[in-house]
This record gives structure tokens, sequence and C-alpha cells, in this order.
């Protein structure tokens, strides 16, 4: 059976204006409260975002023409959904690329091939690869304590013991093996670092992100080995009996020097465009190794769709700004530049999604205290989608630096992370694995928390008024 449903678009209503005649009046516009339940039942825009994005263009590397082709999609889709002052922010960036080969092979004394992946900003190793002896240490706490020079020669083997979260808090615990352990690694004489994966899943899928080397320090080719593949190494080590492990590994990733990214930036014009505005970041770029569905199309579809839907419910008091990072997994450096450039410009709140597309559980800010009364009022209005408020202090994503610079106003919306890390930086970052119902969920909550946000005629850090704002018109 074909059933048509129209949650979005409501029909038009019929009135009688003159005796035996019928005109067609506009549909009244639905409250914010109204249209996020609407959108909780039929919302497609994010997913159209996120099958657009992921299909036309694909895998998003930093500072490369995919990235390019992102930001061109992504404003075209802005445009044809009726967001004005669309434009790209360029800024220049260091630029990395991982070439076309990622082999690793234990040689000595159990020979396999292994499954790994470069992690951004390694070295390259000598045509034909380097080998030898593998060293394992238990975490970057275990690497920290070797004596400099201990593995000169050598390729360090850095593990950890990550679990899933509903908060994703384990990333913190486990991340350092990948952010720092190659450079430390190299500090102490070692030739190459390969990593357990920073992740979550059973898969032969390796989870690649970003290294970094201290200044003054060489990079040295690093590379994240597939969970199932690292923990076959670590039983190797149970049983070597006093034998050496060896590792061959050969990696051909190479640094462009500087090359052009960008921001997208899109509005909602308010009708005080004197009031700062309020602002809605994700981040366009992916790694190249997937069309990075969960991390983050999603989260642009998300902030873009529930955008649009607020101004559905009429033209909001406050700007509602995007901003479509570019450059975010390489270093921040979208959201950097924003800042420097826009550090003088008031923002009056700041909220990111980039923590996939799972259901959101928790509402969190920075001004509970300084705000009680807003803040009680956001939470109130998620509660019905079944998000709990907390007394967590929100810190913000990675792409609002520039609200971190202004010492402003924060919301967390955490995402369920359980599954999240089974996908992050893998090749398995594919559409398929977006849920369009919690996908929905998302965007009904974004809408209702936006939308009250975007009509506050007062500080929202403060609850204060705002003295360099002109009184506020009601029309």
């Amino acid at each position: 059976m074909n059933k048509t449903l129209l949650p979005l678009f409501a029909a038009p209503c019929i009135a009688i204006v003159a005796a035996g005649s019928l005109a067609a009046l506009p549909p009244p516009q639905p409250s914010v409260e109204e249209q996020a339940d609407r959108v909780l039942e039929g919302d497609r825009f994010a997913w159209e975002f996120v099958e657009g994005l992921t299909t036309e263009v694909g895998p998003r590397q930093a500072g490369t023409e995919a990235e390019a082709r992102g930001r061109e999609w992504a404003m075209n889709w802005l445009r044809q959904h009726g967001f004005e002052n669309v434009r790209t922010e360029p800024f220049a960036m260091d630029t990395w690329v991982p070439g076309d080969i990622a082999r690793a092979r234990i040689t000595e004394p159990f020979a396999q091939d292994l499954v790994v992946l470069p992690l951004g900003n390694s070295a390259a190793t000598p045509e034909g690869g380097i080998e030898g002896e593998l060293v394992f240490f238990r975490n970057v706490h275990e690497l920290r304590a070797a004596p400099v020079g201990s593995l000169t020669g050598k390729i360090a083997y850095i593990s950890h013991a990550m679990k899933p979260a509903q908060d994703g808090s384990h990333y913190g615990f486990a991340g350092p093996a990948r952010w720092v352990g190659a450079g430390i690694a190299a500090q102490k004489g070692a030739i190459a670092t390969v990593i357990k994966s920073v992740g979550t899943d059973y898969h032969r899928n390796p989870h690649t992100g970003g290294t970094t080397f201290p200044e003054g320090v060489e990079p040295i080719p690093a590379a994240a080995m597939s969970i199932p593949d690292a923990e076959n190494v670590e039983r190797m080590f149970a049983r070597a009996d006093g034998r050496q492990i060896r590792l061959g590994l050969e990696l051909n990733p190479k640094a462009l020097g500087e090359t052009m990214s960008g921001n997208v930036v899109a509005e909602i014009t308010g009708r005080n465009p004197e009031l700062p505005p309020v602002l809605l970041a994700c981040h366009i770029d992916s790694w190249w190794n997937s069309p990075g569905a969960f991390d983050d199309a999603a989260g642009c579809g998300i902030i873009a769709a529930a955008a649009f839907h607020v101004q559905r419910t009429g033209t909001p008091l406050r700007t509602i700004r995007v901003l479509m990072a570019g450059a975010e997994e390489t270093g921040l450096w979208g959201s950097k530049a924003y800042s420097d450039a826009h550090i003088d410009e008031p923002i009056a709140v700041g909220l990111e999604s980039d923590f996939g597309a799972d259901r959101i559980w928790r509402l969190e800010s920075n001004f509970r205290d300084s705000n009680p009364e807003l803040h009680a009022r956001l939470a109130k209005a998620v509660a019905r989608f079944g998000v709990a408020d907390s007394t967590v202090v929100a810190t913000g994503g990675a792409d609002l630096n520039i609200v971190r610079d202004q010492q402003g106003a924060l919301i967390d919306l955490q995402q369920d992370g359980m599954r999240y890390f089974d996908l992050h930086h893998t090749p398995d970052d594919t559409l398929d694995k977006i849920d369009p119902v919690q996908l929905r969920q998302n965007v009904a909550v974004w809408t209702s928390v936006v939308g009250l946000l975007a009509n506050e005629p007062r500080a929202i850090l403060t609850g204060g008024t705002v003295p360099s704002a002109p009184p506020i018109m009601d029309q």
C-alpha cells in the first residue's frame, strides 16, 4: 500500500473568503517544538546530505582536490536549501598524502603478512621497505620510560586496552599511542613505529589518524595495525621464548608542502543581526580510506538540517551560522583559521556534531550555573527525545576554537559512542552504517536546541542583557 506522508511540508489551507469562493492561504508556521516532533518522524534532509556527499564526492582528504570538491558540493546543497551568505574561506596548510603502498610482514619467527595503514604525518620508508626487531610496549607510558637510545635500529610496537564506552572516554585513554607514540619512539632511536589501531572493532580494518613529532625530531615511518593482527603479534611475543620478533615494513606517504584548504560558511539570517550568532560546526574533510559517513558527513548533515528546520518555524531572532570546517583530521587547520579570522566577532554559543550519527543521550553546557534558567529550558525541551540532563561541563567540539578562544558559551549534545570507534578512521566508515531513525533523533534534538538558542534575547552564557544589541524588534 502506498501512503503519502507530509510530516515536514503541510498541505495548503483552504479558507472561504467570499460566498461561493475559495482561496489558498499559506499554512501556519509550526512552533519549534512542533517542527522538532515532525523531524523525528520524517526528516529527510540530513540523510540526503550524507548520501549525496558520500556518493558524489566520497573520501575528502584534507588539502586535496577531493576536499575541494566536497566544499563545492556542500555549498551547492546549502544554496539550494535557502541558506544565505554561502561562501568558502580559504586557508593554507601543510598537506600530507598516504601514498599507495602499506605493507607489513612478520619475517621471523612466525612469518606472515599483516594489515596496516600509514598514520598522518608518517615518513616514508626507503623503496623496498625496512626490517628490524620489533619491541613490545603495552602502552605509551612504558614507551616513555624506555631509555634514550634503547630503540636504535629497532621498530616500536605500542599497544593499549581501549574498550567501547557510551561517552567515548576510552579514546582519551588510548589515543596517545597514536597521537604522540611515534614521536617518543623517534626520540629514543626507533627506525619506525607500529601501533595497535586506536579502535574497538575486530575486523582487519586499520584505524588511521594523525600522529605528531616534536619540534626538531625527524619523522619516522608510522603505521596502525588492524586490531586482530595486533593481538596476533602480541601472542607471538608471548610464545617467542627469547627469539626476536622481526617486522618488515614498507610505506610511501608524501608531504606535498603547502596547499589550500577552506572552511564552508553559511547562514540563516536572524531578525536582529546585531545579536551574536549561534554557531553550528562540523568538519567537511575525511581521511582518504573511506567516504567519512560517520566522521563527519553525518555531523554536517545534522547541523545543516537543524538550521533549515528552525527557519521553517519563522525567521529566528539571532543569525544561525553553519561552519563546515576544513582539514580537521590533520590538525584542526580550519578551526584555527576561522578563529584567527573572526576572533573579534562575538559568538553567542557554539555547538558541534562530530561523533557519528547514533542517538543523542545527554545534554551538557558550560552555563548550567551562570544561566540556569536557559539550561533548564533546554533540558526540558529535549527530555521527550530521551536525552538526559547533566552536570558535566561542556568543552565543545574540535572545530569550536573560536568559542573557546572567546571564553564563550558551549553546548555538547553527546551521542551514543558504543560503536563509533568500530568505524572511526577505518574503511568501514560508509553510508550503510548510519541508522536513519537515530539520525532523525539527532536532527530533532538539534532543532529543539538551536531553535531555543536562536530565539533567546538575553546573553546565553550569563543570562544578562546584551549591551551592544539594539532594542529587539518583534518583526
